[in-house]
């Protein structure tokens, strides 16, 4: 089966390679600023129409046609897209304004506006980037993007096709529960995610940097190179972190999607912890990060994911589906029936109700639903 997949690698644009880059990316961004602009006098820009006012404005500036066209019509392809998808999905919120200076340098690339010589990217206007080849691509990339980490590196993604290779057979469930001291609670406790921590434990380093980082800035003047050099050692330290995040969450979801065929998770949204006491834990958990990597692999590999609503699974027994009477507060971690006198962790025993829930309805499931716990809903279910 063929499947399209981005392939990252590391470049190194020399000086003025890097302020042309720049340059083009502002060029974007006002680009996508003036599609936000329009947005507010038309009820649904589309992107033809989009592209004429773009052509209307690079005849009229001379700015813009010193940057390249490619570039500045994808932005409004991502646009049109973006905008299409605030209307179709609910609770989708419609692009904003990019600012200077929170927003991310991005620049994007079809197959017409970029060319592979010589081991090199070469894009319009001259400019030729060396890549630092990691691996091989596939196939030809049909498009590329740019873009800048907060460390100052640049990077290039292609877009190219690849044979996927087929996983084994298996008819294993497995039913996963979100937490704050372990990530992901299973019905198999073999194949549980642990918290780590790492943010924690760099804490105390990070926590000099940014003090640094303090002393050195002086507000109304030009930023002095040890304010530079102790705001990228911030940078650094937490992107250490988010990688050992991302690394764990990568080699977990592979190892769970490989030997399970029913996977049933809780439809879990982490938003709300970042106003509570458990913010900074739950950031360094990395759960919506891990839940999408576990998705995405799953729904690639041809698995079947279910997705339930967290509502009363904490509350339900998974073996006499009776829900309990008392409230459990955070502090209780075992869970205990009034019922059938059935006691388990209370995540673990959460994690069998997900999947009894998933089990019930498996045989409308394709690729991803939602289904809602109850009582009567997972009653000889398992």
């Amino acid at each position: 089966m063929i499947e399209t997949v981005r392939y990252n690698y590391r470049i190194r644009p020399g000086v003025v390679a890097a302020r042309e880059l720049i340059a083009e990316s502002h060029r974007c961004r006002f680009v996508w600023n003036e599609a936000v602009h329009q947005d507010k006098s038309w009820l649904k820009p589309t992107f033809s129409k989009l592209s004429k006012l773009l052509t209307a404005a690079r005849r009229r500036n001379s700015w813009l046609r010193e940057g390249s066209q490619v570039a500045q019509q994808q932005t409004l392809r991502t646009y049109a897209r973006a905008l299409d998808e605030s209307f179709k999905i609910p609770g989708r919120r419609r692009p904003k304004f990019k600012s200077r200076k929170t927003s991310h340098l991005s620049l994007e690339y079809t197959r017409r506006g970029f060319r592979l010589r010589d081991g090199r990217l070469c894009l319009p206007k001259g400019l030729s980037v060396p890549v630092v080849w990691s691996r091989e691509l596939p196939s030809q990339p049909t498009s590329v993007r740019i873009f800048q980490d907060s460390l100052g590196a640049w990077y290039a993604s292609f877009v190219v096709q690849r044979e996927s290779e087929p996983l084994p057979t298996v008819s294993d469930a497995i039913g996963i529960d979100w937490g704050i001291r372990t990530t992901a609670t299973t019905t198999d406790s073999a194949h549980d995610l642990p918290y780590r921590g790492y943010r924690k434990r760099c804490a105390a380093e990070l926590a000099r940097a940014q003090r640094r980082m303090t002393r050195r800035h002086r507000h109304g003047a030009v930023p002095s190179r040890g304010y530079r050099r102790a705001k990228h050692e911030v940078a650094r330290l937490r992107k250490k972190a988010a990688r050992q995040s991302s690394h764990d969450a990568r080699v977990w979801a592979k190892r769970v999607v490989v030997a399970h065929q029913i996977i049933a998770v809780e439809d879990f949204r982490p938003g709300f912890l970042a106003k509570s006491s458990m913010a900074r834990k739950a950031a360094d958990a990395a759960i919506g990060q891990t839940k999408r990597e576990l998705i995405v692999r799953a729904v690639r590999a041809g698995r079947t994911v279910v997705l339930v609503q967290p509502a009363h699974t904490t509350v339900t027994c998974s073996r006499c589906f009776a829900r309990t009477k008392q409230h459990l507060d955070l502090g209780t971690r075992t869970f205990l029936c009034t019922e059938c006198s059935h006691t388990e962790c209370r995540d673990r025993n959460a994690a069998r109700v997900i999947l009894a829930v998933a089990e019930r309805g498996h045989t409308c499931v394709d690729d991803v639903r939602h289904l809602q716990p109850s009582s009567a809903a997972v009653v000889g279910a398992v």
